[in-house]
């Protein structure tokens, strides 16, 4: 029989004696592709096809609103070796709704979600529905074709961490009680915002279906669902597209630790454990009231290794940051004595999700070169970001946390006690090249009673300021990747909420609106200039002038480019006093031109008049041959780039761009 064009288009969906196989060794990364709702075309008439895993039922019967959820008018067959069952249902289209029911073998009846579902319910419903994923549209061949060329080690990123239900939203009304942006609106409004700012990549939190707000995402019951908060499967697409299109990445958060207990989730889900551990020491977190993946079966490795590929392959996103990362690495991770179980060799590292993390990273780059696979692992766990042959856990890169308390601790210190704290900004120094790392102030340091970033600075109003200002200048200049999440950029002065939009009517007001354009610089400097991103995984690209004037509590060093062109010497003074005459060693003679002042005006200091070019004096100065001289604001930090060859006469950065107020204030609304 001739197919038409959509039939052509339509998956090979039946589960074969191959496919229970593949599934029950771990290795069928297109199970997705199987397993869940997918309408087929099989024997010539037009349907949908069901498929779940569900080895201890006694029998699984499809219930949903085509039969009045009927308990009984779909049983489904058994497939064995694995307990697969499935069905085929003549006429269904997508837009269904359909639950699985359960019966299991002590007589219970469990209406669970489908595990591989692609498209669910709006919450509080929890249904899935029947979505047509076989043929989604894109347009970013050219963006994939240079994602597999790219040198991740090099390159520059700067990635801005969103959550989409509270970055901005609609006006309340009755059809849009919650006022989400759908992923359409959200996509256009935000590249807008991250393409002014300079911004690399957005890393998009609570992606996957989850059924409560306050979780963030982070207690998932659709793995293989883009939440319909924000629309479609077919809209997340678009969105993934639309920022391809505008030179945007995009990261997911993914979270393979735990899920939630809800009833209608993986929680034993045919009845006993299936998707967790059976051993409740090691099947639950105690801190977090969730189940725990069971990494020793071959199947629900698959599931989430087939997950990750989902995301990536299907849905074309550059990286996953996988969440909680330790959890799993550890036994023994927030329990106490007695609470966990030993390995087989008495120890407390967990064998099985040791070798998850090898198999899931070899083969989700190794199949898409140029993918980003992201460790949040907050312990000093060898080796996250080495390679598997070798021993590593082969994530690309690791969140650098240690840094992050580190930096926080020390910026939240009164600046006269900073002295006695130098190490905590230098420290960090010691490990900066042993992993591949990005700088992060995440969402979670802005919640629960940790005060925004701005609220975190010490001092009055303006101190404030001035000191995120430098803080800022701190971790840009610092070797790694960097991660700032949404609102700090433009000091929201509230914590971070799920349930509102960010406090964009603070760019009314002259000191965030400078705060932002001073953001905006460090992004395009970062960006723009090689020094700070080409030798970012070795000594080579960082070189300390002076580490260890602490007695002041300035910091100052220099970042070099692979081609020793255009380096950067950077001064920051974490104090309010002011240095006249202030001295600091450089390699060599020559012009050095100053290309970023945070005490400038229009970034809200004081506007000192400063030289555009310095010209450097012989004299030995922090073990360096040359000097400079000039006046150090308090609070300042100061960029200077030189050259062995002349220095160019262009005006600088700051003069080049808009002023604030006359830029973009925040994105627009359609409100």
């Amino acid at each position: 029989m001739k197919k038409t064009e959509e039939q052509k288009n339509v998956w090979d969906v039946r589960v074969g004696e191959l496919d229970q196989y593949l599934f029950g060794q771990g290795n069928h990364y297109d199970i997705y592709k199987k397993l869940g709702a997918h309408p087929a075309v099989i024997d010539g008439k037009q349907g949908v096809y069901f498929a779940v895993w569900a080895p201890h039922a006694e029998s699984v019967y499809l219930v949903g609103d085509f039969c009045g959820w009927d308990e009984t008018a779909h049983p489904m067959k058994r497939l064995e070796p694995l307990g697969i069952y499935e069905l085929f249902l003549e006429g269904l289209k997508p837009g269904a709704m359909y639950k699985y029911l359960i019966c299991t073998r002590d007589g219970r009846k469990l209406y669970k979600m489908d595990p591989f579902g692609n498209q669910a319910e709006f919450r509080p419903g929890t249904a899935s529905i029947v979505a047509d994923i076989s043929h989604l549209a894109w347009h970013d061949e050219k963006w994939l074709a240079k994602r597999r060329e790219q040198d991740l080690d090099s390159m520059p990123m700067a990635i801005y961490e969103v959550h989409p239900g509270s970055w901005m939203k609609h006006p309340y009304t009755e059809e849009k009680p919650d006022g989400f942006y759908n992923y359409r609106e959200f996509a256009e409004r935000l590249t807008e915002y991250v393409k002014d700012m300079g911004y690399t990549h957005v890393e998009l939190m609570g992606i996957a279906e989850h059924p409560f707000d306050g979780s963030w995402g982070y207690q998932v019951t659709g793995y293989y669902a883009p939440t319909a908060r924000y629309g479609t499967p077919q809209d997340f697409a678009w969105m993934v597209d639309y920022f391809h299109k505008n030179g945007i990445g995009v990261i997911l958060d993914w979270v393979p630790a735990h899920f939630p207990k809800d009833a209608c989730g993986l929680a034993e889900f045919d009845g006993q454990p299936l998707f967790e551990y059976a051993d409740s020491r090691k099947g639950e977190h105690p801190d977090w009231g969730t189940k725990v993946f069971d990494f020793e079966k071959n199947e629900v490795r698959n599931f989430l290794i087939a997950n990750a590929l989902y995301w990536v392959e299907h849905f074309h996103v550059d990286g996953l940051r996988v969440d909680a990362v330790a959890s799993m690495l550890y036994l023994d991770y927030g329990r106490s004595g007695g609470q966990w179980v030993p390995n087989i060799y008495g120890e407390n590292k967990n064998l099985e999700a040791i070798e998850f993390f090898r198999h899931l990273n070899s083969v989700v780059p190794g199949r898409n070169p140029g993918v980003l696979m992201i460790a949040e692992e907050s312990t000093a766990w060898p080796m996250v970001t080495g390679a598997p042959k070798d021993g590593g856990l082969g994530f690309g890169l690791k969140w650098n946390m240690g840094w992050m308390h580190d930096f926080l601790d020390y910026m939240k210190l009164d600046p006269i006690y900073r002295s006695f704290n130098h190490n905590k900004m230098t420290f960090s120094l010691t490990y900066a090249f042993s992993e591949q790392f990005i700088l992060v102030l995440s969402h979670d340091e802005v919640v629960h009673l940790k005060c925004s970033m701005i609220n975190k600075m010490p001092g009055l109003y303006d101190d404030k300021f001035a000191n995120l200002k430098a803080g800022y200048t701190y971790m840009f200049a610092h070797p790694g990747k960097k991660l700032l999440f949404m609102g700090q950029d433009f000091a929201q002065f509230q914590e971070w909420s799920e349930a509102r939009e960010l406090d964009w009517y603070l760019l009314g007001e002259e000191k965030h609106r400078q705060l932002q354009h001073y953001v905006r610089q460090l992004l395009h400097l970062y960006t723009q200039n090689p020094a700070m991103h080409t030798l970012d995984h070795s000594w080579e690209g960082f070189e300390w002038i002076n580490a260890d004037d602490n007695t002041r509590s300035i910091f100052s060093f220099i970042r070099h480019s692979a081609d020793g062109k255009r380096n950067l010497v950077f001064v920051i003074n974490f104090t309010p006093m002011a240095r006249d005459y202030y001295r600091v060693g450089v390699p060599q003679k020559g012009s050095y031109r100053l290309i970023l002042n945070s005490d400038a005006e229009m970034f809200g200091g004081h506007g000192q008049p400063q030289p555009e070019v310095l010209q450097s004096a012989k004299g030995e100065c922090d073990g360096m041959p040359y000097y400079l001289e000039y006046h150090l604001p308090p609070y300042g930090a100061m960029v200077f780039e030189y050259t062995k060859r002349a220095p160019r006469t262009s005006k600088k950065p700051e003069q080049e761009t808009k002023k604030p107020g006359q830029g973009t204030k925040a994105p627009k609304t359609k409100k």
